[in-house]
């Protein structure tokens, strides 16, 4: 059988499955299995163990090849497990070398030591209609809670004229979308000739290739919008109105002991700005619930945060502590109690979508064909359309009605 990739965790992950589903094609790698894991909970590291025990009891006689950040930082821990045959590092992975028959069983470098990300092309992102573009690698910051630096190593940007290529390709194979992704993509580009910004370097792809319909990115950092990627937000249309903010924390104490690089004024200030430019944006966010030492009323700051900022797309995790970080080492909540606070924030979630899809009803949208009948505004609110279109297709809908998680379309005649 052709090899199967099996990803965990963020976009960029899925980004690099696709480098190493087409390494894996060109090495004539078959029955084989490979696994793109995740660190950034301990959950996240648990379900990809117990999807490798699984595997190999389904198919004994597939190679199973493991690889991903939980591999990076603990490459030992992987390579000890029976199930697995061979055990790559986040650098090792995009390299077609490693999918010979004659690799090494165990390929993981010092991710401190690597200095540059190589600019992979792919063609398109299997089963999906959107394409995700890597941009960015690594991250600088060490906030106290977060082992991905170990997992990724620093940051390190990917040149304008490649990235520019790589969306070229996209849009020539046929995708409408494309989504600029990295660990930590506003520090995009201090470390190329001419220190480009990240809105510099979105305005000349843009620039660079007009027939692109829409532009999405990746999580941001709320202090580190540069001037261009602002002005882009007022008066670039292909940037969707929809901006995922990293705040992590709506408690100045807890975005302190973070070490984060905003206060609680700061993504207030960040959504009010980019609403007074952008009318019609919305706001997604990643949100810890539980960090060590959360009081109460620190919880209760993050919550007021939702409905201060107008967060509508959340993704909460219950703080995960993750060995050698140091909040690990701080005086942590009870983890029911963190169960119970993440709970109250996507309730939160829940509510402000219903909220917002309410809003929509009776206007129209561009909605981008993910599979049948279902795809997503530029808000990246979810549509279900009264008919099937083609995957990948851009049409324009009216909006009759919303069950409080998607809106329901008549596709415009």
């Amino acid at each position: 059988m052709p090899p199967e990739i099996v990803t965990f965790g963020c976009r960029l992950n899925t980004y690099e499955s696709e480098v190493m589903r087409e390494h894996a094609r060109t090495a004539g790698l078959e029955n084989a299995i490979v696994f793109n894991t995740c660190a950034v909970t301990a959950e996240a590291e648990r379900q990809a163990r117990q999807a490798i025990r699984r595997a190999r009891r389904e198919h004994p006689d597939a190679t199973i090849i493991v690889t991903g950040c939980a591999v990076q930082i603990d490459p030992a821990g992987f390579a000890a497990m029976p199930e697995v045959d061979r055990v790559l590092g986040n650098e090792e992975k995009l390299e077609a070398r490693s999918f010979l028959a004659d690799a090494a069983p165990v390929l993981v470098n010092d991710i401190m030591s690597v200095r540059e990300t190589a600019p992979h092309l792919v063609e398109g992102l299997e089963g999906r209609a959107r394409a995700f573009v890597q941009v960015q690698q690594g991250c600088d910051h060490r906030c106290t809670f977060c082992i991905i630096p170990y997992g990724r190593g620093n940051s390190r940007s990917v040149a304008i004229g490649r990235i520019a290529q790589q969306v070229r390709t996209l849009v020539e194979t046929g995708y409408n979308e494309v989504v600029l992704t990295g660990v930590d993509i506003t520090s995009y580009g201090p470390d190329l000739p001419g220190s480009p910004t990240l809105g510099q370097m979105v305005r000349r792809v843009l620039a660079a290739v007009p027939e692109l319909p829409r532009l999405r990115l990746s999580s941001l950092d709320p202090v580190e919008i540069d001037d261009d990627l602002w002005r882009l937000i007022a008066e670039e249309p292909r940037l969707m109105p929809h901006l995922h903010l990293s705040i992590q924390a709506g408690d100045d104490m807890v975005l302190k002991r973070m070490k984060r690089r905003h206060l609680r004024a700061d993504a207030i200030a960040c959504c009010a700005r980019a609403r007074d430019l952008r009318p019609d944006v919305t706001f997604g966010a990643d949100l810890i619930a539980g960090f060590p030492t959360e009081t109460d009323a620190m919880f209760e700051n993050s919550l007021a945060l939702v409905a201060e900022c107008d967060l509508t797309w959340l993704h909460v995790f219950p703080y995960s502590a993750r060995k050698g970080t140091p909040a690990a080492r701080m005086p942590q909540v009870p983890g029911d109690l963190r169960r119970e606070r993440a709970a109250r924030l996507r309730a939160a979630g829940s509510d402000a979508v219903s909220r917002f899809l309410a809003t929509r009803v009776g206007g129209t949208a561009q909605v981008l064909v993910e599979r049948g009948r279902q795809g997503h505004t530029e808000q990246f609110a979810m549509v279900e359309l009264d008919r099937e279109v083609p995957p990948g297709s851009l049409v324009t809908a009216d909006l009759t009605g919303s069950d409080g998680t998607r809106l329901q379309a008549r596709i415009a005649a």
